[in-house]
């Protein structure tokens, strides 16, 4: 698989013991994506923070970009307004194909990552929002590696049935959603808890009350606050 990401906002603080890769959502960007988690990075020390680009320009808008492609799969959108969560889930389980292609070419790109730092599998902590959640916790899976952990904004475990038989490792994860959101469903939340605990993973939720479809501080400072304590509890054992 060729080198395709080849963009990046880079945040480095202090000498970095834990890298931070964050994936930008759906039609979306990594500059639009650095500039809503300041307040994460701010609150983070010793870390690298990388916010990769998507190479692929976004299907719906030109100058957005997205991981795969949602509309091959979904061209009306309808995971949004199906009316239970289960048609809405068989909408991202028929995405399967796209997730396994992204991780093709973004786990790589991680790799390299914690190869520059000299760190390992145990200091990386991979977050996501909206796409990029639900590719940060395919990816968390999929690795050969139990990472550090998992930080999920507005993000649905998908594919569901795919991850269940072919899961790699179980690392701690958060999923952090809003209760009004608008494009991802609430219930999205309690699915994605129940599947991963299924599969032997430590979850930890915080729910945003009124949250729509966007990144908060209180999430961010969520977030921080988590990364934080696995860190310090890596380096307690």
């Amino acid at each position: 698989m060729p080198d395709l990401i080849t963009e990046e906002i880079v945040h480095v603080k202090g000498y970095p013991k834990k890298l931070v890769v964050f994936l930008h959502g759906y039609i979306d960007c990594s500059e639009a994506i650095d500039k809503s988690i300041a307040l994460l990075i701010d609150n983070l020390d010793d870390v690298a923070v990388h916010i990769p680009q998507s190479p692929f320009v976004c299907e719906v808008h030109e100058n957005k970009r997205q991981w795969y492609s949602m509309h091959r799969f979904d061209p009306n959108d309808d995971r949004k307004i199906v009316p239970t969560l289960d048609e809405c889930v068989a909408y991202y389980d028929r995405m399967s194909p796209g997730y396994r292609e992204a991780f093709d070419y973004i786990n790589p790109y991680i790799d390299r990552c914690l190869e520059e730092y000299g760190l390992d599998d145990s200091d990386l902590y991979l977050c996501g929002f909206s796409q990029g959640a639900m590719l940060a916790i395919y990816i968390s899976l999929m690795r050969g590696k139990k990472i550090g952990g998992c930080v999920s904004f507005s993000g649905i475990l998908a594919p569901s049935t795919y991850l269940k038989k072919h899961i790699q490792s179980a690392p701690d994860m958060l999923l952090i959603h809003g209760d009004d959101d608008n494009l991802v469903r609430f219930g999205a939340l309690e699915f994605t808890a129940t599947g991963l605990r299924e599969m032997g993973c430590r979850v930890e939720t915080y729910v945003i009350p009124g949250g729509r479809h966007r990144i908060t501080d209180d999430g961010l400072l969520t977030a921080a606050s988590y990364i934080s304590r696995k860190a310090a509890e890596k380096k307690a054992v």
